[in-house]
């Protein structure tokens, strides 16, 4: 029995136990993998062709191998540009052995349900975590009450330290009046002697 696929934007035309290199699938080594793109299949007497698919039917294989085709160069020329580009590429593609044509696409399989033990320790996690929580307020509040104390003590010096400064000033004040009391008293300058009396004209003439 034969089958048509769509597939990568390719048709193939396969049969059960043939190797297939199609365009790369998402898979590893041994995973199996459907194509519900099924255009029309026949086993030489009768054949069906689907609008444009057939409902219902699924080719069904197993992923051989992941590989890449051989390399193909490309080669890029403008004439009287002095321009020549040489790249080369190989395809990504997934060799996969047809197992089974025919019969509807298997269902995927549902996650198994998580443990219960899990869900069960979250909480203890959170009551654990909400302890400290809790704690933290009070050690602040412990902070905060003994801050003002703290100030007030560093306060307290700064307030005696102008009486301190006090007593040098009078200290100087004492030491600036021993000074003058030593000092002699200045000396008064004697009183200038009155002037003569200028004589007059008359007296000259006599």
């Amino acid at each position: 029995m034969s089958a048509v696929i769509r597939t990568g934007g390719k048709q193939y035309r396969v049969e059960v136990g043939q190797h297939v290199v199609i365009e790369r699938l998402v898979g590893e080594a041994g995973d199996t993998v459907s194509f519900e793109e099924v255009l029309s299949t026949g086993d030489g007497e009768s054949i069906e062709i689907g609008t444009p698919t057939l409902a219902g039917v699924a080719v069904h294989g197993t992923i051989v191998e992941q590989k890449r085709s051989r390399k193909i160069l490309v080669f890029r020329r403008k004439r009287r540009k002095n321009f020549r580009r040489l790249n080369g590429h190989r395809q990504y593609q997934t060799v996969v052995e047809i197992t089974a044509i025919g019969g509807d696409a298997p269902k995927a399989k549902k996650p198994a349900a998580k443990k219960a033990a899990p869900a069960e320790a979250a909480p203890d996690a959170a009551v654990e975590t909400a302890a400290p929580a809790k704690t933290a307020p009070a050690k602040k509040a412990a902070a905060k009450a003994t801050a003002p104390a703290d100030a007030a003590a560093e306060s307290a010096p700064a307030k005696k330290a102008p009486a301190k400064k006090a007593a040098p000033k009078k200290a100087d004040a004492d030491a600036s009046a021993d000074a003058a009391a030593e000092k002699p008293a200045a000396k008064k300058a004697p009183a200038k002697k009155a002037a003569a009396p200028k004589k007059s004209d008359d007296s000259k003439a006599e």
